[in-house]
C-alpha cells in the first residue's frame, strides 16, 4: 500500500488539468536527470538533440504560458 506522502502527490496529480500533468512530470524528469553523475559536458549532438526535442515541445504545445506559470506559483 502506497504510504501517505504517495497517495497525497497521486490525489493531487489526478486534480491537475493536462497541461499541468505535462509541466509536473518534466519537472520530475528533472529532479531525477539531476541526480546522475555526468560531466559538465555534452557533446554537439546531444546539444542539438535536446534543442530538437525542446522546439517539438513548444511545436506540439507542450508547454505553459507565462501566466499559467504565474498563476500555479501563486497556488503553491
Amino acid at each position: 500500500m502506497a504510504n501517505v506522502l504517495d497517495q497525497a502527490m497521486f490525489n493531487y496529480f489526478t486534480q491537475l488539468n493536462e497541461a499541468e500533468k505535462r509541466s509536473v512530470v518534466q519537472m520530475l524528469k528533472t529532479f531525477l536527470k539531476g541526480r546522475q553523475v555526468t560531466d559538465d559536458h555534452i557533446s554537439i549532438e546531444e546539444y542539438n538533440k535536446e534543442i530538437d526535442e525542446a522546439v517539438a515541445r513548444v511545436k506540439s504545445g507542450a508547454f505553459d504560458t507565462q501566466e499559467e506559470v504565474e498563476k500555479m506559483a501563486k497556488e503553491w
